[in-house]
C-alpha cells in the first residue's frame, strides 16, 4: 500500500515532512498547499509537488506565473491523510474541512492536545496512533523530552525530571521576531507548558520544566535534571542513551550549538539538519544520587520523522513502532 500525503503548509515543518516523504517507499506526496507565490511555493514547484492553495488565493498565484493544480478541497479529494503545517492556530480552524473531506489528519505542536485527542511520539506510544483518524506530533522540545524520558523511565524509573529549556528566538529565516539582545523569561509565570506537554504522551511522568527564550536562531538547549528510582552510574546511562537510533552523542571537542550546526554541514544533511536529541555524553553526572545532562534540540527538524511515523501508525501499514522507526531513519539517513 502507498499512501497519498498531502501537505498543508509548506514553510520550516511543512518542506522538511515533504522531503522526509518522498524518500519513503510507502508513501508519497500527492500535493502541498501554500497561501502565498513565495521562494518556497516555486521551490516546490520545482521539486515536482503539484502546489494547491485556497480558492481566494488561486488568482494571485496565477499573477505571480505560479501554476497551482486546484484548490485545498481538490488537493484533499487525492489524499488519505493530510499533514497540517500551518501556524499554530491555523491547524484548529482546518480541522472540519477535513473531516468534511474525510480525510485523516496530522497535527503540530503548535496546536493543543484535545483538538486530536492523542500526542504522538514514535519511540513512546506508537501504538496509541495506530487506526487514528487524528493525531497531533508534539512539539520539538516536546519531542526531544520524550525521546530521552521514555527509555530512562522504562529502565531505572523516573520518579522527577526536572528540565530548564534555553529555547532559540526565531528560526534562521525568520526576520520578524526577537529579542536581539535580551535574555527574555517565557513564560514568567512558571512552571512552562512544556511538562504538561510531556505529560500528555508520557502521562505518568513527574515533571515540571522552566523556560527562557536567547538571541540566538540555531538550536534549543537543554539542562535535565531526573530523580530516578533505581540506582545507577553515569556509564549505565550513557549506554542506555547510546542505543537510542535518535539520540546522538556529540562530542570530539563540540563545545556549542553552533559547532553541532556546523557538523550537520559537514555530514551533508539536507539544509544542515539535526534530526536526533544532540546530547553531550561528558555532561552525563550522577552528582548526589541524581542525573544531570545537557541535550540540544534543533527545532526545524526534530519532529520531521515523527510526522513519518504517525502516518504509518494511521493508516496502519506498520503496526510495529520499532519496525517504522528504522523504516523511517534508514530511508532519511539517520
Amino acid at each position: 500500500m502507498t499512501v497519498k500525503v498531502a501537505i498543508n503548509g509548506y514553510g520550516t515543518i511543512g518542506k522538511r515532512v515533504a522531503d522526509a516523504v518522498s524518500v519513503q517507499d510507502d508513501m508519497e506526496i500527492i500535493g502541498v498547499a501554500k497561501t502565498r507565490p513565495n521562494f518556497e511555493a516555486f521551490m516546490a514547484k520545482k521539486k515536482g509537488f503539484d502546489v494547491f492553495a485556497p480558492e481566494d488565493k488561486m488568482k494571485g498565484m496565477e499573477e505571480a506565473n505560479l501554476e497551482v493544480e486546484g484548490s485545498i478541497d481538490d488537493m484533499l479529494e487525492r489524499a488519505d491523510v493530510v499533514v497540517d503545517c500551518t501556524p499554530g492556530g491555523i491547524g484548529e480552524k482546518n480541522k472540519p474541512i477535513y473531516e468534511k473531506a474525510g480525510v485523516k489528519a496530522i497535527w503540530q505542536g503548535g496546536e493543543d492536545h484535545e483538538l486530536a485527542g492523542c500526542s504522538f511520539n514514535a519511540q513512546s506510544n506508537y501504538e496509541e496512533a495506530l487506526g487514528r483518524d487524528f493525531v497531533r506530533v508534539v512539539s520539538c522540545n516536546t519531542t526531544g523530552l520524550c525521546r530521552i524520558i521514555k527509555p530512562l523511565d522504562d529502565e531505572f524509573g523516573v520518579n522527577k525530571a526536572r528540565v530548564t529549556l534555553m529555547r532559540r528566538a526565531a528560526d534562521p529565516g525568520d526576520i520578524k521576531k526577537g529579542p536581539i539582545n535580551a535574555i527574555i523569561p517565557n513564560p514568567i509565570k512558571l512552571p512552562s507548558h512544556h511538562g504538561p506537554d510531556v505529560k500528555t504522551v508520557l502521562s505518568g511522568i513527574d515533571i515540571t520544566t522552566t523556560a527562557v527564550k536567547l538571541p540566538t536562531t540555531l538550536m534549543h538547549l537543554h539542562t535535565v535534571n531526573m530523580e530516578l528510582n533505581s540506582e545507577c552510574t553515569a556509564e549505565e546511562v550513557e549506554a542506555l542513551l547510546a542505543k537510542q537510533s535518535r539520540v546522538r552523542f556529540v562530542g570530539q571537542g563540540i563545545t556549542s550549538t553552533a559547532e553541532v550546526m556546523e557538523m550537520a554541514r559537514d555530514m551533508n544533511r539536507p539544509r544542515c539538519d539535526m534530526w536526533e536529541n544532540c546530547v553531550w555524553n561528558e555532561s552525563i553526572t550522577i552528582y548526589e544520587g541524581e542525573l544531570y545532562f545537557f541535550q540540544g534540540i534543533h527545532q526545524e527538524s526534530d519532529v520531521i520523522p515523527e510526522n513519518v511515523d504517525a502516518i504509518r501508525a494511521m493508516m496502519e501499514i506498520e503496526k510495529d513502532g520499532t519496525k517504522s522507526v528504522a523504516k523511517t531513519n534508514k530511508a532519511m539517513g539517520i
